[in-house]
């Protein structure tokens, strides 16, 4: 009888010193690509030496996107190293690039990504990935790219449909991103990365009531969820809520779902940030809540693991009144930026996230000139920091406050007004622009 190596739970073979390893792996793998908090299982496999299991394991720690990660990482990553020669070239490929990951070599992990997804169109956990490199970069063509390869080969696979859609609406191809992801669903109705990429299309286009029926009543399906996923898809809705300035149930979203899943967790503290910060331009008192999360930011002043994170963490300080803080976290961006040797980093880093920084700190300080220059200067080019559009618009709103607080009403009015007439469903869009008309002398 010909021998077969096992396989994982999409069909790639692969290399186990221990059998019983395999479970916790198809964890890891299964609980990447659907957004399950089951993915961190594969660390109670961490005895196996095989090459799968240790780079499956490195991953979860560069996952925290702290600046611990990849020195927990690494010793992972250097078992996997050790034993590849012994794998088969998919999982060679896939160690290498999660080792170039750890070491900094983002462009060589990426590369080997886009050739696996090429190779290997079923090892959708090295897509998805792929995709979250190229997302970080704010390469969305790379992004739909990338996810396209897996096609026809993975057509079968629900997750891979939610990857497209998310990589066709951040293209702006939201037709196409909509049909990917009510296909998913229609694989699978718990696929909370195809209910999220469908939200960005909803409030893209302006169907905010379509967009908060519809998040309603997927939300049952959101358990199990690492926390990144549950608690932002948790505040998609509070998006949704914000437009309709239902504040009171924002403000219950926030303390119940948004906040407080897991406080040490990068994406649970920006959403927080962005929520609050989202809520406090609308015009509502949000009370005590910037103190717990500035506590949580306070260690993170020398992560710089990405510009779009540390932005938000300059913000979150600084809008808590911990100016100190806020102002170390700039010079230290600045002192980063001027290290950085890697051309896109280096260019993103010192021609955005620093005037973006600047900006950000002055409206927090009240000097909204600066606020309105800087921040003009780095929004232009916002998309190289990585994050969606959605989140990327807290920065546009910062700026847009900035505008009207200087006193730039002209301005304010040629942007805000284009802004209603694509959202005539948004009663906070309706509300502002109300104020800019009369301060202009227009009819309502």
């Amino acid at each position: 009888m010909q021998y077969r190596p096992p396989a994982d739970s999409l069909g790639n073979s692969v290399t186990l010193h221990d059998p019983a390893s395999l479970p916790a792996l198809n964890d890891f793998i299964e609980g990447f690509i659907a957004c399950e908090a089951r993915a961190v299982n594969v660390l109670n496999a961490a005895a196996d030496t095989s090459p799968m299991v240790q780079a499956s394991c490195a991953a979860l720690h560069m996952f925290a996107e702290s600046a611990q990660g990849p020195s927990n990482a690494r010793p992972f990553t250097e078992r996997a190293l050790e034993h590849a020669p012994r794998a088969t070239d998919r999982e060679q490929r896939f160690v290498a690039a999660v080792a170039a990951w750890v070491h900094g070599d983002l462009p060589r992990a990426i590369a080997l990504h886009e050739e696996q997804a090429r190779l290997h169109p079923r090892d959708l956990a090295s897509l998805k990935l792929g995709q979250y490199h190229l997302f970080n970069r704010g390469d969305s063509p790379g992004m739909l790219r990338i996810a396209r390869h897996a096609l026809p080969a993975a057509a079968d696979v629900p997750y891979l449909h939610g990857m497209l859609a998310f990589g066709w609406e951040q293209c702006h191809r939201l037709q196409e991103a909509e049909a990917a992801a009510r296909h998913a669903i229609a694989l699978c109705r718990k696929e909370p990365w195809a209910h999220h990429a469908l939200a960005h299309v909803m409030l893209t286009q302006g169907r905010i009531a379509e967009g908060t029926n519809f998040m309603a009543s997927m939300s049952d399906t959101w358990t199990g969820l690492n926390s990144f996923m549950v608690t932002h898809n948790w505040w998609h809705q509070a998006l949704f809520l914000l437009e309709q300035d239902r504040h009171a149930e924002v403000l219950a979203l926030y303390d119940q779902q948004v906040w407080g899943v897991v406080k040490e967790y990068t994406q649970d503290q920006i959403n927080a940030v962005s929520l609050l910060a989202r809520l406090e331009l609308a015009g509502v008192d949000v009370g005590h809540r910037w103190a717990d999360v500035a506590d949580h930011l306070a260690p993170r002043l020398a992560d710089h693991v990405l510009p779009f994170l540390d932005l938000q963490y300059l913000y979150g300080l600084a809008r808590a009144g911990r100016m100190q803080a806020a102002r170390t976290l700039q010079n230290n961006i600045a002192t980063h930026a001027a290290t950085r040797t890697e051309a896109h980093e280096r260019t993103v880093w010192q021609q955005v996230c620093v005037p973006a920084a600047h900006g950000l700190l002055a409206h927090a300080q009240g000097d909204w000139a600066t606020a309105v220059e800087k921040l003009g200067v780095a929004l232009p080019r916002l998309v190289e920091i990585g994050g969606s559009h959605a989140q990327r618009d807290l920065f546009h709103q910062i700026w847009l406050d900035a505008l009207q607080r200087n006193g730039q009403w002209t301005a304010v009015q040629n942007v805000l007004q284009p802004m209603v007439n694509g959202q005539p469903e948004s009663a906070r869009l309706a509300r502002q622009v109300c104020a800019v008309n009369a301060a202009l002398g227009l009819p309502a």
